[in-house]
């Protein structure tokens, strides 16, 4: 009887790939990581329990089919496995680089709750499809027959660029529009290169473009095409944009020169750094850390991405303030180990009361105390009078999340109905909104999200449009 390849958590320990030493990898913008080698990912694989109900399957937004590709992997059946993984994910080595395991699969794996140190599902899943590309696994888009139906997709981020995919194999003609120069939103210009190599991205957009999806860049809808005139051109029209509304800070001197978007010191970067694009901002040192005290303000992977770039810039400090305590951060606490490995200081239990400063040359900051839970179960912060100090900083970054623009009046769409969130009002499950023809998916209805849950709404949403269609042209045949 063969050996059986799986089940094998007690005889070989949870091993991540090699992670270059933080002396080194704090000098450039190239993924931390390394790569598995063949022989290792079928190990880690091969710690699977391939449990009954498997936990790992029901945290991933996609529901994707992990404990088979995890077993394929094990037993050296590796382009069956890329099989299965794209089967439910579009982008599957995007995920698994930049997805918070720990919060999703990886934190719910059962040999994880039994002490055993979870399954590596993000690594593995990574070397899957790096080998698929390599070894020519991942084929060209080419539907089995053209379709007539066109539909039109406002933004290029991965919820949009997730729906152009599914669409293009089904056949339809697919139009994209982008403010950006550059498609992949978040991804091309939010995310930096250390957490995902740019060429990476570029990869899947160049697939779709061969494929068939058309790009139209630096399109600022409401500006140089109307939301009517997309719509007057596409039998449907997918509103995938995304949340870029950055939120504020108030406070004393919080309109001072040095005080930052995340989103637009993380653009600069990335333009600068990953694509060699000459940005006044970076060059003038205004979105640059080069020799700078930088402050960074929020708790989320966000701002643990503005912290890790202030480091390879050549900061000298870089210090976090978050208002709750580490066991309370929203990010990854895979990325505040990160941070910490590479200089990032966290003043845990600090918040910003005001600037001094023209331009910025310090945060006020109060200390703070965990008191009683607010309505969603958490210790509210609170203020502990007297203990203000200063905190010299040349440049500030707002790193507290985003929110939604106000689509119906950058676009002149009144009857686009919002939520009081000013999210598009569209079903979670379809992304039908009440427009004829208009669909919304992404952060755009949930609200700042995951990469991930925005494939997930691509995919679901694409179901829909092409149950639609059908529906229509059955009425238009009768």
């Amino acid at each position: 009887m063969a050996k059986q390849p799986m089940l094998k958590f007690v005889d070989v320990a949870r091993e991540m790939p090699a992670k270059r030493d933080a002396s080194v990898r704090r000098t450039d913008f190239d993924e931390i990581y390394a790569e598995y080698a063949d022989a290792k990912a079928k190990e880690q694989s091969a710690r699977c329990s391939q449990c009954g109900v498997p936990y790992c399957q029901s945290h991933c937004p996609l529901h994707n089919n992990i404990p088979d590709w995890l077993r394929l992997t094990a037993t050296g059946r590796l382009e069956e496995a890329y099989e299965v993984s794209q089967a439910t994910n579009t982008f599957p080595e995007i995920c698994g680089r930049i997805c918070p395991q720990d919060r999703l699969c990886e934190g719910n794996c059962v040999i994880e709750q039994s002490g055993h140190g979870t399954v590596t599902i993000g690594s593995v899943e990574k070397y899957i499809t790096d080998t698929a590309w390599e070894k020519g696994w991942v084929k060209p888009i080419t539907p089995a027959q053209e379709r007539t139906e066109s539909v039109g997709i406002i933004g290029a981020g991965p919820g949009g660029l997730a729906a152009a995919d599914m669409l293009r194999r089904a056949g339809v003609q697919v139009t994209v529009y982008d403010r950006y120069d550059r498609a992949g939103g978040l991804l091309t210009y939010g995310i930096p290169g250390f957490k995902l190599e740019k060429d990476i991205v570029t990869r899947r957009n160049d697939q779709l473009e061969q494929g068939g999806v058309r790009f139209v860049l630096n399109c600022n809808v409401g500006e140089d095409l109307s939301f009517e005139e997309i719509r007057a051109q596409h039998d449907a029209v997918i509103i995938a944009t995304g949340v870029y509304k950055s939120r504020d800070l108030g406070g004393p001197g919080a309109g001072a020169k040095g005080i930052v978007r995340a989103i637009d010191y993380l653009t600069a970067s990335n333009r600068a750094s990953n694509f060699g694009d000459s940005v006044p901002e970076f060059d003038s040192g205004e979105l640059n850390a080069k020799d700078k005290k930088i402050v960074v303000i929020g708790g989320g992977d966000t701002a643990m991405d503005c912290v890790r770039t202030a480091i390879r810039q050549g900061a000298t400090s870089v210090k976090c303030l978050y208002r709750r305590d580490r066991a309370n951060m929203p990010g990854s606490q895979r990325e505040v180990q990160n941070a910490e490995e590479e200089g990032v200081q966290f003043e845990w239990l600090t918040a910003p009361k005001g600037f001094k400063g023209e331009p910025v040359s310090a945060v006020i900051v109060e200390k703070m105390r965990l008191g009683q839970p607010d309505a969603t179960g958490r210790q509210r912060p609170e203020v502990i009078e007297g203990s203000d100090y200063d905190e010299p900083a040349d440049i500030v970054i707002k790193a507290l999340g985003f929110e939604p623009e106000e689509l119906p009046t950058l676009w002149g769409c009144p009857e686009l109905e919002v939520t009081r969130w000013g999210t598009v009002k569209a079903e979670f499950t379809s992304g039908r909104t009440a427009l004829p023809g208009v669909y919304a998916i992404g952060d755009i209805v949930r609200g700042a999200s995951l990469v991930v849950w925005a494939i997930r709404d691509g995919r679901d949403c694409v179901e829909a449009v092409l149950q639609d269609m059908a529906a229509k042209a059955a009425v238009a045949a009768e």
